[in-house]
């Protein structure tokens, strides 16, 4: 294993709390981060990262509004501009301070992100106005504005400038690289890292100078374990070794609740999970009948009550309910008879052979799950050769586009529908960054040119008519096999106060954690 010792500078990454109520939370989640570049990958690990070590200029609050961080206040300019306001005094982790020259920074680096620069590709211009003061400038008018800004994460100019101890620019973006930001941070968050040994430890030392002095939060350090079987990690919760664990599998519910030693707080989750069907890698999956075929054999309402344990709602699109793209038209069609038919109309009765990867520690059961559709789609002669790999190998995989049929989980971090198409579905485009994440190489121009109009319409009702045609265009194409949307569990020793930390977005915000005992 490979351990990092991070560059750090200036007493704000001391451990320096001098409260009587100060604590340690020992957190078990099922892996770790695979890079502390925030900018690296569009993940829901790298956000909850970010949530502890950055702040965002807004973030969502428990009831999906926006509450200000590092952007005290905001206002629309005109119907393409809106200014925002920089909270003055605010330090990143090395002592230097923040202002608007660090926020192009960073937007610059978002422009350049594969991950990230198709979410900002409505921004034509960030116009600085003085050091706290700058307005981000769309090309038309853009309701999405703020949804956006939860996903800028200011970054230390100066602590990211100049070259590496091996001569290469700090702020250099290398994908699964061994990069100066993959291993160094400088953030304005209330956790620095002070220790990380990729798959084994990372630990939080608490910012002492960290801006929010309101925070009710008084962990003062954090020892994170990945523990990537689900069994050890409820075990190592319920025999007390640590204090917090993420997820809770469906099948030890019980287990927490029957203890009077552990608290279980879940919520419905919006995290749809899905298999792409790689068009360029298998000329069946080019034939709309087989991908049609694919859909009909795999049960979803079977997987969730006998694998999920009932603890996820099957799914048919991307959209769950209360999105203003979800479709309620749209509904799971499981039918082996109607599957069997179309491979029959398509010629490909006597089946083919594809390979599928899935990750083995990143989505709840998500071995389990891959391993039914195998047995699935064999009832349609679709041999299945699987391979399942810790997500900090599958993520490289995933972007090479290794395997015929890939698993991937998404939740819009923006809360809208549009952000599932700009990723999974939309023809991949790597100057754009669109379809960073459709492995799948499924391409509808038709579905593209709704989502792009979709992102300038600004009344409700008629985005929701879009996005709800390009949910109902997708279905019909087959373009991607829904499974479900995914619920969240969480679990921790009782006095561990994670109530009011934990979201439906899944980014905890640990800066807030009270420990009571």
């Amino acid at each position: 294993m490979k351990k990092t010792a991070l560059l750090f500078a200036g007493a704000a990454l001391a451990l320096n709390i001098a409260s009587a109520q100060a604590a340690t939370l020992r957190m078990a989640y099922d892996a770790d981060p695979v890079s502390l570049d925030p900018y690296e990958q569009l993940s829901g690990g790298t956000l909850q990262l970010s949530h502890m070590t950055y702040d965002p200029l807004v973030r969502w609050d428990r009831n999906l509004g926006f509450e200000p961080r590092l952007a005290e206040k905001w206002e629309r300019i005109d119907d393409n501009t809106m200014r925002f306001h920089l909270r003055k005094g605010v330090k990143f982790h090395s002592g230097n301070e923040l202002s608007t020259k660090d926020i192009a920074f960073t937007f610059k680096r978002l422009q350049e992100s594969p991950d990230f620069k198709g979410v900002f590709a409505p921004f034509k211009a960030l116009n600085v106005i003085d050091d706290h003061t700058f307005d981000m400038v769309t090309a038309e008018p853009f309701p999405l504005i703020l949804n956006n800004m939860t996903y800028l994460f200011p970054m230390d100019s100066v602590f990211f400038s100049g070259d590496d101890a091996n001569g290469k620019p700090k702020d250099m973006l290398v994908k699964h690289g061994d990069s100066f930001a993959s291993s160094n941070l400088s953030g304005t968050g209330p956790f620095t890292v002070s220790y990380r040994e990729q798959g084994v430890r990372v630990e939080f030392a608490r910012n002492a100078d960290y801006w929010d002095k309101n925070s009710p939060g008084n962990v003062d350090k954090i020892v994170f374990t990945p523990i990537k079987e689900a069994p050890t990690r409820v075990a190592a919760l319920l025999a007390g070794d640590v204090d917090f664990i993420a997820p809770v599998p469906p099948t030890d519910h019980d287990r927490i609740k029957e203890s009077d030693k552990v608290d279980l707080v879940t919520m419905g989750g919006t995290r749809i999970i899905t298999f792409q069907m790689n068009q360029e890698r298998v000329e069946a999956f080019k034939d709309v009948r087989v991908r049609q075929a694919v859909n009909y054999a795999i049960n979803q309402e079977g997987i969730v009550q006998k694998i999920m344990k009932g603890f996820a709602t099957p799914a048919a699109q991307f959209s769950p309910a209360g999105y203003l793209g979800h479709n309620a038209a749209l509904t799971p069609r499981y039918d082996l008879k109607k599957a069997k038919a179309l491979m029959t109309e398509a010629g490909y009765e006597k089946g083919f052979t594809v390979t599928m990867m899935a990750p083995n520690n990143r989505y709840v059961n998500d071995e389990k799950i891959a391993q039914a559709v195998v047995s699935m789609l064999s009832k349609i002669n679709i041999k299945v050769d699987l391979k399942t790999m810790p997500k900090a190998q599958y993520w490289p995989a995933f972007d090479e586009r290794a395997a015929d049929m890939m698993m991937i989980g998404w939740h819009s971090d923006t809360e809208d529908t549009n952000n599932f198409f700009e990723f999974l579905s939309a023809c991949a485009n790597k100057d754009t960054g669109a379809g960073q994440y459709n492995s799948g190489n499924y391409c509808n121009p038709d579905v593209d040119a709704m989502m792009v109009e979709a992102n300038t319409v600004t009344d409700a009702e008629k985005r929701a008519a879009i996005m709800q045609a390009m949910e109902k265009a997708v279905y019909d194409d087959a373009g991607f096999v829904p499974l479900h949307w995914q619920n969240l569990s969480w679990g921790a020793r009782k006095g561990v106060d994670i109530a009011p930390v934990v979201n439906v977005m899944d980014f905890p915000y640990l800066g807030d954690l009270v420990i009571k005992e």
